[in-house]
């Protein structure tokens, strides 16, 4: 998540102050990744040193405020027009404790995906819900129509991620039986290292049906 980038284009709408800052990122945002302000306050003086903001003196409450500059400005469309770099992806706590899990001592992979799993599932059916909120305020309209516009694009992207990711556990699920089930009809093989029996290690036994999915629209799938 690209913090300066976001109080940048937030700056390019006028000068303003950290806690200010904050709230109006949390806004845009539906809070689904919470700042605090020393977080702002950190990017902010972080800014300032590269010459992307600079102060601009005090509200009527005393609140420094700061102002975006040209170089910050042109950082921020260099940001908004630059893909975002998938060559290099962010660490996944879920896929890799799923490969530790693989022949893991003690550890039955298919009780961790199907935890993990329900928890997805619960958190689509929270979003689809969010959602369900975020487009009735969009067509009421309203001052903050901006923001509600900004958090349903958020959540319907958290709810396309959360959709994958349970169709990932089903893949996941089913590859690890067919390694199973060729484990056990080529024992010599399990022998060897890396062969299928240490793969499917933990996957067998009897495995429930996928579940049903939510999609980004609130349809079951």
């Amino acid at each position: 998540m690209s913090i300066r980038h976001g109080l940048l284009a937030l700056l390019e709408r006028g000068p303003r102050y950290g806690s200010q800052l904050r709230t109006e990122f949390e806004s845009r945002t539906g809070s689904t990744w919470p700042l605090n302000v020393g977080q702002v306050y950190t990017t902010l003086n972080r800014l300032e040193r590269d010459g992307m903001v600079a102060q601009g003196g005090e509200d009527e409450a005393g609140h420094t405020l700061y102002a975006i500059t040209d170089s910050g400005r042109a950082e921020l469309r260099t940001w908004f027009e630059k893909p975002v770099d998938r060559t290099s992806p962010a660490r996944d706590e879920l896929a890799i404790k799923l490969a530790m899990a693989v022949g893991a001592p003690s550890v039955d992979i298919r009780d961790v995906i199907q935890s993990q799993r329900r928890h997805t599932v619960k958190a689509m059916q929270d979003y689809t819900r969010l959602k369900a909120q975020a487009l009735l305020a969009v067509e009421s309209g309203g001052a903050r129509e901006r923001d509600d516009v900004a958090w349903l694009l958020v959540l319907e992207q958290l709810i396309f991620q959360t959709e994958a990711e349970a169709r990932w556990l089903d893949h996941c699920e089913s590859r690890l039986i067919r390694l199973s089930a060729t484990a056990r009809s080529a024992p010599a093989a399990s022998d060897a290292p890396g062969a299928p029996a240490a793969l499917a290690a933990g996957a067998s036994g009897p495995v429930s049906a996928p579940v049903a999915q939510t999609g980004a629209d609130g349809a079951r799938s």
